[in-house]
């Protein structure tokens, strides 16, 4: 698969946020080695040895949640996040960086704003009763496992700004080529 040219410009504050966010989608990764290993205990357990843990299940769906919501973050800075490719691949880069522009201040950023709004109050509670695990035999320390998700919309809100910087520099800061002569350029040298 040939790789993709990123068009936006980098900047000192948005390679530093990018490099934070590439650290720890590197280290995250290592979560679903981590499940994949509890998720083969536990079939054996239950299997071979005909008992099954309320504690190992619960600690699978904890660690795919960790996996989900810090790799986020790595996720929109590594630009492998879902999109209409089919449409994207066919436009100007300047339309590109306005669609995205408008999608992560009309967007994205809003919904952040929601979930560290409402997340932060939702760990505090958890923490405040000591919340465990409503199974017999599960997981204490509920909170913890909830405060995963103000942190990893953090990391996320750190990377779209690492991404606002850049676009912002695109299209207002930097003296680039006409985005369709670009675009030309590289269409003809795919050929």
């Amino acid at each position: 698969m040939a790789q993709k040219k990123d068009y936006l410009p980098h900047t000192r504050w948005s390679q530093r946020i990018d490099r934070v966010a590439d650290r720890v989608g590197h280290a995250i990764s290592y979560v679903w080695l981590i499940l994949l290993g509890v998720i083969m205990i536990n079939v054996l357990m239950r299997y071979v040895f005909n008992e099954g843990r309320i504690e190992m299940e619960e600690l699978q769906w904890h660690l795919y949640s960790i996996g989900f919501l810090l790799g986020l973050g790595y996720a929109y800075q590594a630009d492998a996040h879902i999109r209409v490719d089919v449409l994207h691949e066919r436009l100007r880069h300047r339309t590109k960086a306005w669609i995205e522009l408008y999608g992560i201040l009309l967007l994205l950023l809003p919904f952040i704003a929601l979930v560290l709004i409402y997340s932060v109050p939702f760990v505090a509670s958890s923490y405040a009763v000591a919340e465990v695990s409503a199974s017999p035999g599960g997981l204490p320390l509920r909170w913890l496992i909830k405060a995963v998700l103000p942190v990893a919309f953090f990391l996320l809100l750190m990377t779209v700004i690492a991404r606002v910087i850049r676009v912002w520099h695109f299209l207002f800061l930097s003296s680039h080529l006409d985005s369709s002569a670009v675009n030309d350029g590289d269409r003809h040298a795919s050929k």
